[in-house]
């Protein structure tokens, strides 16, 4: 690692184990992620920012596997007109890029965090460490406990492209 972020600080200070993995910072998908990671997309959790109509933005930690479902996630948070923010959004809400927004490096800044429940069935999660390029692996439940995250029904599988 060439270098520490304030996460890895935070994590160091409230000591838990956390391994870090560098990659290139042109990969921007949790799917790429996986691939060069060598785990199953499903291990590897995407942040995605949600707007809501009135209230702060939400931060939802879905698997690489899977895309959110914004009804399944207001039926869960009994929430109303929710969406995903555009790129731009996301990058001006949360101060980071799109492929290096991390729920654990936006602790303290006012978001709400909410992750799909399938990340209770995973022995250890992939997450971005704030910076493109940049990931850690670390416990599931360390993750949901420094993110301050509650677990929800928030995502439906990929539909497969049709074959010819």
């Amino acid at each position: 690692m060439s270098r520490k972020t304030n996460l890895m600080r935070l994590l160091e200070s409230r000591r838990i184990p956390y391994e870090t993995h560098e990659f290139s910072t042109d990969i921007r998908s949790a799917e790429d992620a996986a691939k060069v990671l060598g785990v199953p997309p499903c291990h590897v959790f995407k942040t995605l920012v949600v707007t809501r109509q009135r209230g702060c933005p939400l931060l939802v930690l879905i698997p690489g596997d899977r895309v959110l479902d914004l009804k399944r996630l207001a039926r869960s948070i009994r929430g109303k007109r929710l969406r995903m923010a555009t790129h731009k959004e996301a990058e001006t809400l949360t101060g980071l890029e799109v492929g290096g927004i991390s729920a654990l490096r936006l602790v303290h800044k006012g978001f709400v965090v909410y992750a799909d429940e399938a990340i209770l069935s995973l022995p250890r999660v992939y997450v971005s460490a704030g910076h493109r390029g940049i990931n850690l692996s670390l416990h599931p439940e360390d993750l949901l406990r420094v993110a301050n995250a509650r677990t929800v029904q928030a995502t439906r599988a990929q539909e497969s492209e049709p074959t010819v």
